[in-house]
């Protein structure tokens, strides 16, 4: 009798998994995506529990009011999710390390815990002391919010299930792990699992999950692709390191639209919101300068001022008052 195989190549792009590695995906058409992943095989000779079907809803029947949407107490954030965030839905929130993603998150906890909402906090890469640093830099906490270091899935879906908050905060999904996947934390099956089981208690339990995933040098999300496809809304955090504004911007979003954008700066407190992003446009514009006019685009619902140069326009341009002036000579 042939000796069922521990292991499995599974496609980092789409998650179709194959008996031997290709290097071509038959599902997406990567190249080069399989990789070698432990296989989990459920145990046999155990009773199987009998489920008993579900009577299927009518649409026209379905009822929802206004508590279905959560205020975020941060507009940009609210704007970009659509009007609010959705009771019971996946948040995904990626961007490059140190780009200001658990910032933004833990300034939403802190708005959030003033409107009596119960909020966990979980993080796999900072201890519940340098939380706590962290948010004292922000500002003033309630003594409300819940804060827990842990990287293993198990436990944090048990206390999600014990203490049923409102938001969950997972920073980040590639800290997590399951023992039973026997893969290390960030791989392809470990990503794929974790992500399954916070989508359960999301819908299950009518509970708001963000998770931060990092991104690679291509700037997407580290991990499978089927990582996207599985939650609500993709939300992306750019920005230069070197300035101090920040762009959010949803790429993916079953409950809104994906055109809007949120502008933030970086401040020594934390996260502060441009409202006016046509006057952080403007800025620096030289007056009555040839080969720049100003023009008006639309991100979404809000028209935003931004200037457009003609550099050979304007470099024609100066050229010629410096001939004029003879601070250059003509050949």
């Amino acid at each position: 009798m042939a000796k069922a195989k521990k292991t499995a190549y599974f496609c980092k792009e789409c998650g179709m998994e194959s008996s031997k590695w290709l290097g071509q995906c038959p599902g997406c058409g990567a190249w080069g995506s399989f990789v070698e992943e432990p296989v989990v095989r459920t145990s046999t000779g155990k009773a199987v529990a009998h489920k008993e079907s579900r009577q299927p809803s009518k649409l026209s029947e379905v009822e929802f009011s206004e508590d279905t949407r959560i205020a975020s107490g941060i507009e940009e954030l609210d704007r970009v999710l659509g009007g609010g965030i959705v009771v019971g839905s996946l948040v995904l929130v990626g961007g490059d390390p140190g780009i200001g993603k658990s910032t933004l998150l833990l300034q939403m906890c802190q708005k959030l815990v003033q409107q009596r909402k119960k909020v966990l906090y979980v993080s796999g890469e900072e201890s519940e002391k340098q939380i706590k640093m962290r948010a004292d830099r922000l500002g003033v906490f309630q003594s409300d919010l819940l804060v827990m270091s842990e990287t293993d899935l198990d436990i944090v879906a048990e206390t999600i299930t014990r203490s049923t908050p409102d938001v969950v905060i997972i920073d980040s999904i590639q800290t997590m792990y399951r023992e039973e996947i026997g893969s290390a934390p960030g791989s392809v099956g470990q990503v794929r699992e974790t992500t399954s089981t916070l989508l359960r208690l999301a819908k299950g339990m009518s509970i708001s999950i963000f998770i931060v995933g990092h991104v690679t040098k291509e700037g997407v999300v580290a991990g499978p692709r089927v990582l996207e496809h599985m939650v609500d809304t993709v939300l992306y955090f750019e920005g230069d390191g070197g300035a101090s504004y920040r762009f959010l911007r949803g790429v993916k979003n079953r409950f809104g639209s994906t055109n809007e954008v949120g502008v933030f700066e970086m401040r020594g407190s934390g996260l502060a919101e441009v409202a006016n992003p046509s006057e952080f446009m403007l800025q620096g514009k030289p007056e009555d300068a040839p080969g720049s006019v100003v023009a008006c685009s639309m991100e979404g619902t809000r028209p935003i001022l931004v200037e457009v140069q003609g550099w050979y326009a304007r470099r024609i341009s100066i050229i010629r008052n410096e001939q004029r002036q003879g601070l250059i000579l003509t050949v």
